[in-house]
């Protein structure tokens, strides 16, 4: 049998903590009187031999034990101040303004009991355009009247340079401001992207309130970060996004392991803001339905534009997260404010669809509708409310992938009777290394790519992707003529790692057709034979 250390030094301690004294003693008793006697005699028989014991001081333990025992000691000692430490610093990490700083995917704050977080993000998108091919109509005069159209430019550009913070408070609610430097004027409202608060009833549903991106289609849905091509499709610029997406209101979100709904009320955006710059659309700042942009509309009486908007979506085949389908709808009511002075005259609002065709940093103006509303009160063309339509569906498939859209609005109002715009747009990727495309059930978008292996001096090559779509948009019906363009392009992507980017796009026009355009710039593309390059470094987290 084998003994551990602090059994042998119990024992060791056992022993030498009580000592006695001992010796042998005789013992007789008496056959008749049974009493006991130390001594022999007649009629007393031999009991036995016993051993007296007395108290005595207590003996120290040998020099070996004693050594060994003070090492036991001095072990339960050291044992004894760990588990206090231990203890200690349980209490610590359970205190609310003890904070952990993690610096993975990104600069992310929390206190440990988990109540509150903060998460630093970011972007940064320089982008260039070179245009290798300009046959524009020579028999028209521009806007210059120098007898030459005038062309595209060639540039740079920060396309977008964003900060922002989001994060949690008391696990259940969440929040997020981000703002965009390079939107607006200045250092105004106009930068401000998202900007909300959100409280999750339970993982599937939440509410939110404040200024967040309208719930239509699945390229909108899509974080700029992780496009296929460097600009949206046309379809998607035209009536979404160049709308100023970023709205303020309430929105709902049910989403489950495959499918979600989201819904919203919203009105105008947040600052001054037009995709297009300040002039090209309106002859003044602030979004495409409402000119000033909800920050200052004095000149002009009337309510604010306000919108319905639903989103549907799922993936009703899905083998695994590399192999699956997606489809979805969106619809949406958008009641547009028209602004007019004190005699009735217009001043502002209204409504305006244009589109540079996929340019990016000169964002000039092929496609180009004019406000919808102008006159007066009672004469003249007068947009009401637009109806919106949209259909999406996504496949798959390994390192293979197609998407498509199509889009529809329809304008209501004076003078306008069936007026309907439309465009749609397809496309393939396919990752040259393997990867496959993520999605995100939660938003029903796409999400990061994560390279197999990042880019390296030792063999690592990062992720290469190629890409080919078609893109139409058609801004005419009715009294609307806007013009309608198709576009061939194609792309190449290199995620040396999954926060870093490189992306290059080749656009040629197939058809611009312009011819009706009321807008000088517009017109002088019609029949126009463009090519452009155009490149994307970004860094994001």
């Amino acid at each position: 049998m084998k003994f551990s250390k602090l059994t042998l030094a119990i024992a060791t301690t056992l022993s030498a903590s009580v000592s006695f004294s001992a010796f042998a003693m005789e013992l007789y008793v008496d056959t008749k009187t049974k009493q006991i006697y130390a001594e022999p005699g007649r009629g007393r028989e031999l009991m036995g031999s016993f051993q007296k014991v007395d108290d005595a001081p207590v003996k120290a333990a040998p020099a070996a034990q004693a050594a060994e025992l003070a090492a036991i000691k001095q072990d339960l000692e050291l044992k004894t101040n760990e588990i206090k430490a231990l203890s200690e610093h349980a209490a610590e990490a359970t205190k609310p303004d003890a904070v952990t700083v993690k610096l993975d995917d990104g600069i992310h704050f929390a206190t440990r009991d988990g109540n509150f977080t903060a998460g630093i993000n970011g972007r940064l998108q320089v982008d260039s355009q070179s245009n290798i091919n300009q046959q524009l109509p020579v028999g028209y005069l521009g806007p210059n009247q120098q007898g030459m159209p005038a062309e595209l430019d060639n540039g740079a550009t920060l396309r977008r340079a964003r900060l922002g913070i989001e994060g949690t408070f008391f696990k259940a609610t969440d929040y997020k401001f981000e703002y965009d430097f390079t939107r607006g004027n200045g250092l105004n409202a106009g930068g401000i992207t998202d900007a909300y608060i959100r409280y999750n009833f339970s993982k599937p549903f939440s509410l939110k309130f404040g200024a967040f991106k309208e719930p239509f289609s699945m390229e909108e849905a899509t974080s700029n970060r992780y496009l296929t091509f460097i600009e949206r499709n046309m379809v998607v610029n035209t009536l979404v996004d160049n709308l100023n997406t970023y709205k303020v209101g309430i929105g709902a979100n049910y989403s489950a392991d495959r499918w979600l709904i989201a819904s919203s009320l919203q009105t105008e955006g947040v600052g001054g803001y037009n995709a297009y710059g300040n002039n090209s659309l309106t002859g003044s700042t602030g979004s495409a339905i409402n000119t000033n942009g909800g920050v200052n509309r004095n000149g002009g009486g009337g309510d604010t534009t306000w919108e319905v908007n639903t989103r549907i979506a799922g993936t009703p085949w899905m083998a695994s997260k590399t192999k699956f389908l997606h489809v979805g709808t969106s619809g949406s009511y958008i009641n547009i404010n028209n602004n007019y002075t004190g005699n009735s005259q217009y001043s502002n609002g209204g409504v305006i669809f244009a589109n540079g065709i996929g340019a990016n940093v000169d964002r000039t103006s092929i496609l180009n509708t004019g406000n919808l509303t102008s006159g007066s009160k009672t004469a003249g063309n007068q947009a009401d409310y637009l109806t919106r339509f949209g259909a999406e569906s996504a496949l798959v498939y390994g390192p293979f992938s197609a998407q498509g859209e199509y889009i529809q609005t329809d304008v209501s109002g004076r003078n306008y009777d069936n007026a309907s715009m439309n465009g749609y747009y397809g496309y393939t990727t396919y990752f040259l290394t393997g990867e496959s495309r993520n999605y995100k059930s939660k938003t029903a978008s796409w999400d990061r790519i994560k390279p197999t292996r990042n880019f390296d001096l030792k063999g690592g090559w990062g992720a290469w992707e190629v890409a080919g779509g078609y893109d139409y948009m058609n801004l005419n019906s009715g009294k609307i003529q806007g013009g309608r363009a198709s576009t061939l392009k194609a792309g190449l992507n290199w995620y040396p790692n999954s926060h870093v980017r490189v992306m290059a796009n080749y656009l040629h026009a197939l058809d611009i057709s312009t011819t009706n355009v009321a807008n000088a710039t517009s017109k002088a593309f019609n029949k126009a034979d463009l090519d452009m390059i155009e490149t994307r470094i970004q860094l994001d987290w």
